[in-house]
């Protein structure tokens, strides 16, 4: 059975190399296209109303197999496999290389050397862009903003404790699909944050259970050390040390840190028990 998140068929259309493994009336080869917005909505439907799934972020490679004429492309990202519907315009040829990421949580762009310009535009984390040449304090995109060189790092960097960048987005709002200090959901900040540290991972919190770490024994589970995952049906927490946990979650509708047995009740009162937690 394939996962429909993951995999670029449609009983109409689907991608060229699929063919022999899934039914679809017709096969195609697809075009590589890259994500020219910040933050560009990946929904299940061609519509602006459908469900958000995830995001992609200026840089990101997109394989488009379909355009609805309406606006839309139908696609699948590079980084984590995810398939959707990208508005057209988030979308254009790739240019040069990306180089650089942007390590801050969000970052300007401005069209000089000055912060006293008015940016022209902000950047969240994990945002790529290519750099052509350094002025001062900045760091020159090849189509000519000007980015705080301290908010970006060579693509290959990474971060030394995820835990730590999943902290940094502390207050975030929640927003479902949310990939970014503007909005972002529990598996996107796991996501996010694991990636920061050079660590793949897919994008829903079901994936993430499925290939991350090792499970833990459940008597374990009240001896929980620093970069544990927890996960409940549809959720999922890091755990910071052994009593408390950061999530990104409904109830508070904000990334929070918060004690891991008071969580843990929470949630079970709500009718969602801790299913199991992982250990990287």
């Amino acid at each position: 059975m394939h996962d429909p998140r993951l995999t670029p068929a449609r009983p109409d259309l689907a991608a060229k190399h699929l063919e022999g493994k899934v039914s679809a009336a017709r096969f195609v080869d697809g075009e590589e296209l890259e994500v020219i917005e910040a933050i560009a909505p990946l929904r299940r439907a061609p519509s602006p109303d459908a469900e958000l799934m995830t995001q992609a972020l200026k840089g990101e490679r997109v394989t488009v197999y379909d355009q609805s004429g309406e606006g839309w492309a139908w696609g699948q990202l590079e980084s984590d496999g995810y398939v959707g519907w990208l508005p057209d315009t988030t979308l254009g040829r790739p240019a040069a290389a990306s180089t650089h990421q942007v390590t801050a949580l969000s970052t300007l762009a401005f069209p000089g050397p000055s912060i006293k310009l008015p940016p022209a535009l902000a950047l969240p984390m994990a945002a790529k862009v290519s750099i052509a040449r350094e002025d001062g304090a900045f760091s020159v995109t090849r189509e000519g903003h000007y980015l705080p060189r301290t908010h970006l790092a060579p693509l290959n960097a990474k971060a030394a404790d995820f835990v730590a960048v999943a902290e940094r987005f502390v207050g975030t709002p929640y927003l479902w699909g949310g990939k970014s200090s503007l909005g972002i959901d529990c598996s996107g900040l796991v996501q996010l944050s694991l990636n920061a540290a050079g660590i793949a991972a897919l994008r829903d919190s079901d994936m993430q259970q499925a290939s991350l770490g090792q499970p833990l024994d459940p008597a374990g589970w009240v001896r929980l050390k620093r970069g544990d995952l927890l996960f409940w049906n549809g959720h999922v927490a890091i755990a910071r040390d052994d009593t408390t946990i950061v999530h990104a979650n409904a109830h508070h509708m904000a990334t929070v840190i918060e004690a891991t047995d008071k969580a843990i009740a929470r949630i079970k009162a709500a009718g969602n028990e801790l299913v199991t937690v992982k250990r990287l």
